[in-house]
């Protein structure tokens, strides 16, 4: 996905809990594009409020669920539950939540 450098401006980075505005969900970051990056098909078909796509975009895991999603910034708020994330792949990306924040795994070498 999209690499973040030092001029882009992002409100959330990997392991941030979020809650979406719209639909209350919480989650967990685990990728973030400084801007959209799939197709114009799926944003059609999918981003029915058409949020920006030069703004910054954020894969997220879904707390409850089995799925991810992709989601504009726009549309995400910090989590203020700071609890534990349920999701199948949380293992995948992170050890362990501390202060709040999901810790990235160390790379396999």
């Amino acid at each position: 996905m999209g690499k973040v450098t030092n001029i882009t401006k992002v409100k959330f980075s990997v392991g941030d809990l979020i809650q979406h505005r719209l639909f209350a969900y919480r989650g967990v970051i685990v990728d973030v594009d400084v801007n959209f990056q799939l197709t114009d098909d799926w944003y059609d078909q999918v981003a029915k409020s058409r949020p920006p796509k030069d703004k910054p975009w954020y894969s997220v895991l879904v707390h409850g669920s089995s799925h991810s999603t992709y989601v504009a910034e726009q549309n995400l708020a910090p989590d203020d539950i700071l609890t534990d994330i349920s999701h199948p792949k949380l293992t995948h990306y992170f050890s362990t939540l501390e202060n709040g924040r999901y810790i990235r795994n160390k790379p396999m070498n």
